[in-house]
């Protein structure tokens, strides 16, 4: 980020690397920290939804500052100046990591390398063929991939001066500083209210109100909120909140389902696995929204058919009630792994154990040392 704060005349592919060096040192301490929660997870799994909504607040917090005082400082320093503030949380991190506290391998052979990300390759796979693994993984995919993503239409409408409400870009981003609340509220409510209840009862809910807030927007495209008398801004400011607090709720269970699916021993890597699955849900949505839209002909400046296309998205996020079969049913504080699963990787562990504990009763025999 200072390299794109000093530089006046940086060529575009630089700057392109420069931000995607940023983003990937971003997601190794993302992947970092969410190992070291699963460990935790799987240690302590009464604990697992207090981790995760200390996460989810933490995110929410993060998020509401970056989004109150990102336009304030672009207005004051630049961009570019921006650019070099960045810096300093990437510092912040660096530094958290030299103070995290873990055990130190003097002998790692880093010849090993290519073996354990081999053993940690078939350990994913032989994880993922247990049903009480790839279940939920179907589920948290169809669940992101079917709630279609509409929100580039809806943008180009909040802005239009025709059909829209004729917002500038600073006062949409401005909304969605505000939404971001939502977001907080939805972590706290969890944490406080909603984590003792079972996975799939709270995600029966939480689809079922994901669906139906979508119909603001409905509500807001079709000009009735008007009718009622409500502004335009404060309807939207609702809406949005109501959005983002609903998906968070939505969000943290499969967050500390995802937690307790993954085994001892490859807790970071299998998290990460979880996460890209989610992540090709959440582009499968994006591309399933662009596919809509096209579609229906909504275009930066037609709009007949926006509304349409916020009721098959509102449709399509119920469907996913359908597949709740998949989510286990249990105690959301118990451990969600079958012994199956443990035995397997205990006893893809036992043989080195057991080398080790023959080479300990035999460099001890008589004193002396062999």
């Amino acid at each position: 980020m200072l390299l794109l704060s000093f530089h006046e005349n940086l060529h575009i592919v630089f700057a392109l690397l420069s931000m995607t060096a940023g983003s990937t040192g971003a997601a190794i301490a993302d992947v970092t920290i969410d190992a070291c929660v699963v460990q935790n997870s799987n240690i302590r799994p009464s604990l697992a939804a207090d981790m995760q909504s200390l996460c989810a607040l933490s995110s929410s917090i993060g998020a509401l500052m970056g989004f109150s005082l990102s336009g304030i400082f672009v207005h004051l320093i630049g961009p570019k100046g921006v650019f070099g503030l960045l810096s300093i949380p990437y510092g912040l991190v660096f530094l958290v990591g030299i103070l995290l506290d873990e055990p130190f391998m003097p002998d790692f052979s880093y010849r090993q390398v290519n073996q354990k990300l081999l053993d940690a390759s078939k350990a994913m796979w032989r994880t993922l063929k247990f049903p009480d693994v790839w279940r939920p993984c179907v589920y948290m995919y169809l669940s992101l991939a079917l709630s279609i993503n509409i929100h580039e239409g809806l943008f180009y409408w909040y802005t239009d001066s025709k059909d829209g409400p004729s917002f500038s870009q600073e006062n949409v981003g401005f909304i969605f500083s505000i939404g971001s609340i939502g977001s907080l509220l939805g972590a706290l409510l969890y944490q406080n209210v909603l984590k003792d209840h079972p996975f799939r009862n709270l995600l029966f809910w939480t689809q079922l109100l994901f669906g139906l807030s979508g119909m603001l927007d409905l509500m807001l495209v079709l000009r009735l909120n008007l009718k009622f008398g409500i502004p335009d801004y404060f309807f939207i400011v609702i809406d949005e909140s109501v959005s983002q607090m609903i998906t968070r709720l939505k969000w943290m269970p499969l967050l500390v389902l995802s937690s307790k699916l993954c085994p001892p021993g490859i807790e970071g890597t299998f998290f990460a696995l979880l996460m890209s699955i989610d992540n090709v849900g959440d582009l499968s949505s994006q591309w399933g929204g662009g596919v809509i839209l096209h579609l229906l002909n909504v275009t930066r400046t037609r709009f007949d058919n926006l509304w349409l296309a916020i009721l098959t998205r509102n449709i399509l996020r119920i469907t996913p009630l359908c597949l709740l079969f998949l989510i286990p049913s249990g105690d959301p504080n118990a451990s969600v792994l079958s012994t199956d699963i443990l035995g397997a990787k205990e006893e893809a562990e036992t043989p080195e154990n057991e080398n080790i504990e023959l080479v300990s009763l035999v460099s001890s025999v008589d004193g002396k040392q062999l």
